[in-house]
């Protein structure tokens, strides 16, 4: 069972302002501003949403094969993504290219100025899948996450041409693509993913009616946050799925990714679709408990626990063979 994840790989470089930006900006001096802010925090981690997702797909067992582009600072990154059962002999390095970086300072009252340095994700485009599907072999799913543009739409042609079947996962792309990318990348998914927000934006580009999305994928997975998951396709009843309640949030952050971690796990596990979406909640649930998108840790009876506590006994003998090889 093969997956290949393609999309972004980046660094995250997140600093603490202890005062207000609001104080430091002067309201007649707009078109001059010059400011440095003294942070009191920084803390680097590893990020990118296809590296996230791969990451989860590893630590439940898969080996998953992360395709991206990263630069030559990699290294350090590429040794704890393998340790973590990750294949990453499929990842292009740049010559030129840092790895991508998203630079964050936040003050006091949560407001926040950054920057994201693209690097060498620009540099994807260049990859081409029938050289990562003659390396590892068949591939189950091909999922293409957030990348650059032209990359994202090259390895959904590719993975049409060799009828590999692909999910569309376009989210924070959106809102840079035009109408026909965006219906490029979505015709013909086995998936497609997307959130609340992302759903109406997604609709909004394309000028499909929901019902035509849903006539043009095979699944429709929305999240909407503490409200769960519900599940589309044509021709078939709303599955709904609730949340599983985190008692204390720590960090929002890769949420998402480790939801599509454990639904696209489980899925081609061969598992219901609801057992799906109920790991896909759990393993969401545990980020939650987590400082980072790469941090967590998974444990076979805490997962089957927050599972049987939210959804009852229904699924956990399905998914308890699945992952054994859980501590």
């Amino acid at each position: 069972m093969r997956i290949a994840v393609t999309g972004s790989i980046a660094t995250d470089h997140l600093m603490t302002f202890p005062g207000w930006f609001s104080e430091q900006l002067l309201a007649d001096r707009l078109d001059r501003v010059s400011l440095s802010f003294l942070a009191d925090n920084l803390e680097v981690r590893r990020g990118g949403v296809a590296a996230n997702i791969a990451f989860g797909l590893g630590v439940l067992g898969l080996r998953p094969v992360l395709v991206g582009a990263v630069g030559a600072d990699f290294e350090p990154y590429r040794v704890w993504l393998k340790d973590h059962g990750v294949d990453t002999d499929s990842v292009h390095v740049s010559a030129e290219r840092h790895t991508a970086r998203f630079v964050c300072t936040t003050d006091r009252a949560q407001n926040q100025i950054a920057t994201f340095y693209a690097g060498a994700m620009a540099e994807a485009r260049e990859i081409d899948l029938r050289e990562v599907a003659a390396r590892t072999g068949r591939l189950e799913l091909v999922l293409v996450s957030p990348d650059d543009p032209e990359a994202m739409l090259r390895h959904t042609r590719t993975c049409r041409d060799l009828g590999i079947p692909f999910a569309a996962d376009p989210s924070q792309q959106l809102a840079r693509l035009d109408g026909g990318e965006v219906r490029e990348l979505v015709d013909g998914a086995r998936f497609l993913f997307t959130n609340e927000y992302e759903t109406a934006l997604l609709l909004e580009r394309t000028g499909w009616p929901e019902a035509e999305v849903l006539r043009r994928v095979g699944t429709w997975v929305t999240t909407h946050g503490e409200a769960g998951v519900r599940i589309h396709g044509e021709d078939r009843a709303t599955l709904a799925v609730p949340a599983v309640e985190a008692a204390g949030v720590v960090d929002p952050t890769g949420v998402g990714d480790a939801f599509r971690a454990g639904f696209l796990a489980a899925t081609l596990w061969g598992v219901p679709e609801r057992c799906a979406a109920q790991l896909g909640c759990a393993v969401a649930a545990t980020v939650l408990d987590y400082v980072g998108t790469q941090e967590y840790r998974l444990h076979r009876d805490s997962l089957l626990d927050r599972i049987r506590t939210t959804y009852g006994v229904g699924c956990t003998a399905t998914l308890v063979t699945h992952l054994r090889g859980l501590t």
